[in-house]
């Protein structure tokens, strides 16, 4: 079912990237389609594996495996969950940052502009923001914002204005809606890389995605054992740039690390790739998903 549910990205790499021991604890903190959980349980010999993901759609997709511990919350809780069920420390930490192909090929979902559908875009469907309270409520300023910081638009105006204008007048409910405002706001060959940078910023903000991340990273420094390793697959830039100087530093919005009185770096982790892994040409042509894809993997010391 996981060939369907969703195509796992760089998934030797990243086993190979976790260095399995026998009897290790595991945690992938993005389940999804179940993908690179399946292959750890393959190669993992005892041991447990803990699994994140606030979706319902996931939970039902799970294996039944008496290793696998399913959590159903968001991975920024990783810390608090691993102590109510008393593990203080586990041997390596998964996080495939991408949306599935299932939640980009369900239209009502509506994470993906290719199919008519609600403007929802919320992984966990409990939550009470969708992107239409966004586009309906926010003001000029916090769109702006998205849209700049989220999805990298640096000339949003045109968007924003006409955004405000059409609510005013009838409210954002369905993608179509959206469509006809953003299609409007660049040249007809631009227009799907505009559309999907629009659609990841509304995503990015339903579902607090930078601030979850921050927190997820900034635990791993607590709950890895020595020699623990994380292995992380970013998107896009945003999240590439927090992934990065996490593993260089132990701080999200640090790019350099702190030194001692000698000059001597004071940081976590150390770098077992020292630049990301992309997917390769085999992989590109058999998922083309997976060609924004950048992984790095660190070691805690």
């Amino acid at each position: 079912m996981e060939d369907v549910y969703h195509v796992p990205v760089l998934l030797k790499e990243c086993i190979e990237g976790l260095s399995l021991k026998e009897g290790g604890v595991y945690v992938d903190v993005t389940f999804g389609g179940g993908g690179h959980t399946r292959e750890i349980l393959k190669h993992l010999k005892g041991g447990r594996v803990v699994v994140f993901d606030q979706d319902e759609d996931a939970y039902e997709n799970r294996p039944e495996d008496e290793r696998l511990i399913f959590v159903r919350h968001n991975f920024r809780y990783l810390k608090h969950f691993l102590k109510y069920m008393g593990i203080e420390k586990v041997d390596g930490i998964l996080a495939d940052l991408g949306v599935s192909s299932h939640h980009f090929d369900t239209p009502e979902r509506g994470f993906s502009f290719r199919f008519e559908g609600e403007l929802d875009m919320r992984m966990n469907k409990q939550s009470g923001l969708t992107a239409a309270n966004v586009l309906n409520d926010y003001e000029e300023h916090e769109l702006y914002r998205i849209f700049k910081n989220y999805g990298e638009i640096k000339k949003s105006g045109k968007l924003v204005r006409g955004i405000l204008a059409r609510r005013q007048e009838v409210p954002f409910h369905m993608i179509s809606d959206l469509l006809e405002i953003a299609e409007t706001c660049v040249p007809s060959r631009e227009k799907n890389k505009f559309l999907a940078k629009v659609f990841q910023a509304l995503r990015i903000e339903v579902n607090g995605e930078m601030e979850a991340l921050k927190e997820m990273l900034m635990q791993t420094k607590d709950v890895l054992d020595k020699q623990g390793r994380l292995v992380v697959i970013s998107y896009h830039s945003l999240e590439d740039r927090l992934v990065k100087n996490f593993m260089r530093t132990g701080d999200c919005e640090v790019s350099q690390p702190e030194q001692d009185f000698y000059g001597r770096s004071i940081v976590p982790f150390k770098a077992i790739s020292r630049k990301p892994m992309l997917p390769s040409d085999e992989e590109l042509e058999r998922n083309t998903r997976s060609r924004s894809a950048k992984l790095r993997i660190c070691e805690k010391m």
